[in-house]
């Protein structure tokens, strides 16, 4: 090595450490921060604080950013009413007044951290791995909230990041609200707001200026009523604190290194959930609120609701209607067919899947019951509406409205009860409670008594159909072994079968199997017909052949109705209705979405089938094929993948880029989430398809996903996937059909 080339070395060296040296994440009396360059750094690197200019502009401000990632993404800014514009500004810790102060050339203070708080030793100014700038007493070590003498994070600016509070310090009637910048160019405060209305059944408002704009309903003891993109997933946690003390939401990280954060944006009038996508080098959209026209405030004015799905959205609910019938201006809303007497005569009519109305005229009890509820309720002649306002199973409680009822959303899978009152001319003759309870009893019994006749009926007539099954079974078996032809198989002349599919021909090919091709065709009498043909070059044999056509022909598959939609995955099982699992002694279906257990034992059950739509979800939501997956950086197949990227935290890398910002994030990760539980390793851990038709309908908890069922062995996927190099078991035989849209 030459003398030039170690100087050059020797000179880099020496600049990196002295940058590491430079990156400083706090101040004390003695020091300042001028708009030369320097900067504090959090300890692990992720936020930078310093002077900047916003967009075009070359005005200068104090601000926090993210160090480690392209760009200047500010999420807080301290002079942001007070510019400087030159670069003249210093921050540093006052000796008198204002413990921490930005100063201009003119040592005219342009901001100014007020703390209450009297310190009790010299103090320190801390940029902290959560973004939180924290002034607080040198002696002290930071790690508590009570400990700090002034926090950032007390006074956001445009964007709430995890573990900041946004609502009230109830002690003190200390708001934490958020508030946009102006435009790109001038964070000064917008008039577009963020935060938690103070009143006895609080929510989350957005204000535009001094009218609401988007409300999210109260907050129900699982989410807010009016907002389903709220919910448990594998980003991040939430919680909406109510006490004495405090009232405010939070959410934070379950992986500690991911980035996000919520901004509130006027120049679109959105507030945007943002993740950091690392491999795209950007910010992806999580979700956007208002997502559509109906989170629009008041939209269908007073007993309106509205719902998307709806022509037009706003409708009246049973027993009103429109105000306007005439120009149908839905801003008026609805009225009562019949007016209240507002007397004990009313009655409530019990109306599900809502968004509940505007809380601002309510009052709640958190130790009555829904009874309870209903004759305070009767008793009060202003009282509207009820409810439980806590639905997570740990309580009851009542909360009462008081005059019109407004900003209601109407969901198809979601949503809450609400009682609305009614006139008792309405809703029919009001029956005394005795005789509802004895209407009820009499009405169950008889719809128990029926269940129990019709199960035991369908039970005698499976098990029925079961014999005649297993017998009709025995001797196709016994003629097989016996090598005689398959008799009860209805058997029809070649050339029938090739006019029926134009000798073959390619436009009616539906797919191709392990066996071979399969067509579509149509009898002289009009009936469509599926032909498997049998082809030269199948590794597969002609009994294989006829295992696979008989067990088309003669057995019902319980998991598809016999009217598949996409695809047999592997064809219907030799198990009858009344079964819940067996074996085989031959293994038929596609390789790539056979559960584990079928593939390699020849063990199936009515969870098989589970893991196969499993992959099915996972390939739709990521755009990929479990078979033939590839990865630069490890042997994982698509399942595998999916595994590692759900245990890091990072399910959003398997989005399929297609989908665009047309993509409901929580949405795919919820189908994400559901996939992984349909795959897991043991059957008896997966859920059943009707569970899974459930999940997919509502926003219910999931359970956490285990270990998923899957191959890493790369070498075993590309081997061939004939029945004779397969080698999954040495005592089942494997044929293989390709999967193909039809």
């Amino acid at each position: 090595m030459d003398v030039h080339s170690f100087l050059l070395i020797s000179l880099k060296l020496l600049f990196f450490f002295y940058e590491f040296a430079y990156a400083i994440d706090s101040i004390s009396s003695s020091e300042s921060i001028s708009d030369d360059g320097r900067t504090l750094v959090s300890k692990d690197g992720r936020f930078e604080l310093g002077f900047f200019s916003p967009g075009s502009s070359k005005n200068r401000y104090v601000g926090i950013w993210y160090n480690n990632i392209p760009g200047k993404t500010v999420v807080w800014v301290a002079n942001r009413i007070n510019p400087i514009n030159d670069s003249s500004g210093v921050l540093m810790i006052n000796s008198t007044g204002s413990p921490v102060v930005v100063m201009n050339q003119n040592k005219t203070v342009v901001w100014s951290a007020n703390s209450t708080k009297v310190a009790k030793s010299s103090v320190v100014l801390q940029l902290q791995n959560s973004g939180n700038l924290v002034l607080r007493d040198e002696q002290s070590s930071g790690d508590g909230l009570g400990s700090y003498l002034w926090q950032s994070f007390d006074y956001p600016c445009d964007t709430l990041l995890p573990d900041m509070k946004l609502g009230w310090d109830l002690k003190t009637r200390f708001e934490r609200r958020i508030s946009s910048w102006k435009s790109p160019d001038d964070p000064s405060p917008g008039d577009f707001t963020w935060g938690v209305e103070l009143k006895d059944y609080p929510e989350i408002i957005i204000w535009k200026g001094s009218k609401k704009f988007y409300r999210s309903g109260p907050w129900n003891g699982i989410g807010f009523s009016g907002a389903p993109e709220l919910r448990p997933n594998p980003v991040f946690d939430f919680k909406f604190v109510v006490n004495e003390q405090e009232l405010y939401y939070m959410y934070t990280l379950r992986d500690k290194s991911a980035l996000s954060r919520i901004v509130l944006n006027q120049t679109i009038s959105l507030r945007q959930r943002f993740q950091w996508n690392e491999a795209a080098k950007s910010w992806k959209v999580f979700a956007n609120v208002p997502r559509e026209n109906c989170d629009s405030y008041a939209l269908c004015g007073p007993y309106g609701y509205c719902m998307i799905s709806e022509s037009p959205i706003c409708q009246c609910f049973k027993g009103f209607k429109p105000k306007s019938q005439e120009s149908m201006d839905w801003s008026q809303g609805c009225v009562r067919n019949k007016p209240l007497n507002y007397s004990k005569q009313d009655g409530f009519i019990n109306f599900n899947g809502l968004k509940l109305p505007d809380t601002t005229d309510t009052w709640v009890n958190n130790n009555m019951d829904l009874k309870e509820c209903r004759e305070k309720c009767l008793d009060n002649s202003s009282c509207t509406a009820y409810t439980n306002p806590n639905i997570d199973g740990t309580g009851s409680g009542c909360a009462m409205w008081f005059g019109d009822l407004i900003d209601i959303k109407r969901f198809a899978n979601s949503g809450q009860s609400l009682f609305i009152r009614m006139s008792a001319s309405e809703i029919g003759a009001k029956a005394a409670p005795e005789t509802k309870v004895v209407v009820a009893i009499v009405v169950a019994t008889i719809v128990v008594v029926a269940g129990l006749l019709a199960v035991g009926y369908y039970m005698y007539k499976s098990r029925t159909k079961l014999i005649e099954k297993t017998e009709s079974k025995r001797e196709i078996s016994q003629r097989t072994d016996d090598g005689n032809e398959d008799l009860e198989l209805p058997m029809l002349e070649l050339s029938t079968i090739a006019n029926a599919t134009d000798n073959f021909s390619l436009h009616n090919k539906l797919g191709e199997g392990g066996f071979g091709p399969v067509y579509k065709g149509t009898l002289t009498d009009g009936q469509e017909i599926a032909v498997k043909r049998l082809s030269k070059i199948s590794g597969q044999g002609l009994n294989e052949f006829k295992n696979e056509v008989i067990l088309i022909a003669k057995l019902q598959h319980r998991n598809l109705e016999m009217n598949p939609k996409i695809s047999d995955f592997g064809l219907a099982r030799t198990f009858g209705g009344d079964q819940t699992e067996g074996n085989t002694n031959r293994v038929v279906g596609t390789y790539g979405y056979m559960a584990p257990e079928y593939a390699s034992d020849g063990l199936f059950s009515v969870k098989s089938d589970v893991f196969s739509f499993g992959i099915l979800l996972l390939e739709i939501v990521s755009g990929k094929k479990n078979r033939g997956f590839y990865h630069p950086e490890h042997d994982l197949n698509l399942i595998g993948q999916a595994w590692k990227l759900w245990k890091e935290g990072n399910p959003l890398e398997l989005i399929d880029s297609v989908f665009g910002e047309s993509c409901n994030l929580s949405e795919a990760i919820r189908c994400i989430h559901i996939s992984l539980l349909c795959v897991q390793q043991h059957p008896e851990d997966r859920p059943t398809m009707s569970a899974v038709g459930l999940m997919l309908g509502s926003e219910s908890t999931l359970p956490e996903p285990k270990q998923p069922g899957f191959l890493t062995d790369r070498k075993l996927l590309d081997t061939d996937s004939s029945s004779s190099k397969l080698g999954l078991s040495n005592t089942n035989e494997v044929t293989i059909s390709l999967l193909e849209a039809r």
